[in-house]
C-alpha cells in the first residue's frame, strides 16, 4: 500500500485504507481493501469514511472484512478526537460519527473518543452584518444613524 494515497473525500487528509467501487450491473457498492495500484473509477477511502459510507437507495453494500487499519495510525486517532466534539451547551456531545465496535474489530486498541474539556470559542470575531441607513429616510430621522453606531451631537442639546 502506498503511503502517499489519501482519502478522496473533500477535506479529508487521512491515509487511504480501502477502496469504494460501484458494480453498476448488480447495483452493488463494494468497500474492499486498497489495491497496490490505483484503479480507474474507484475511490480511495480512509478507515472512518470506509465505515460510514452508504450505498445509494435501492443498491446493496458489500464490505470486505480484510481492510488493513494499523493500530498506531495517528491520523485515525486524530479523527476520532475530532469527531467526538466537545461539551455543547453544558452537556457532552453524545453522537460519534465512527462506530466504536467496528473500529475494535479492525484492530484499533482504544476507539473511545476523548472529549474536549472546554468548548472552543471564536476569538476576536466581528459580526458580519451591520445596520446601514435607509437612503429614503430623512437625515434627521432617528433611524438614520451612521453605520458604526455613533450619533452626531444634537444642535438643540448643545
Amino acid at each position: 500500500m502506498s503511503e502517499n494515497r489519501r482519502c478522496c473525500r473533500p477535506g479529508c487528509p487521512n491515509r487511504a485504507v480501502a477502496t469504494l467501487t460501484y458494480v453498476y450491473a448488480d447495483s452493488t457498492a463494494v468497500v474492499g481493501p486498497l489495491p497496490a495500484i490505483p484503479e480507474p473509477h474507484s475511490w480511495d477511502l480512509c478507515a472512518a469514511h470506509a465505515l460510514r459510507i452508504t450505498a445509494p437507495r435501492g443498491w446493496d453494500l458489500v464490505r470486505h472484512p480484510d481492510i488493513d487499519v494499523s493500530a498506531e495510525d495517528s491520523d485515525l486517532t486524530a479523527l476520532l478526537d475530532a469527531v467526538a466534539g466537545g461539551p455543547v451547551g453544558g452537556r457532552r456531545a453524545g453522537v460519534a460519527l465512527v462506530d466504536a465496535d467496528r473500529l475494535r474489530r479492525l484492530g484499533v486498541s482504544d476507539p473511545t473518543p476523548v472529549l474536549a474539556e472546554e468548548p472552543v470559542e471564536p476569538s476576536g470575531s466581528r459580526p458580519h452584518l451591520r445596520v446601514v441607513p435607509n437612503a429614503n429616510d430623512p437625515v434627521d430621522s432617528p433611524s438614520a444613524e451612521p453605520a458604526d453606531g455613533a450619533r452626531e451631537s444634537d444642535p438643540e442639546l448643545g
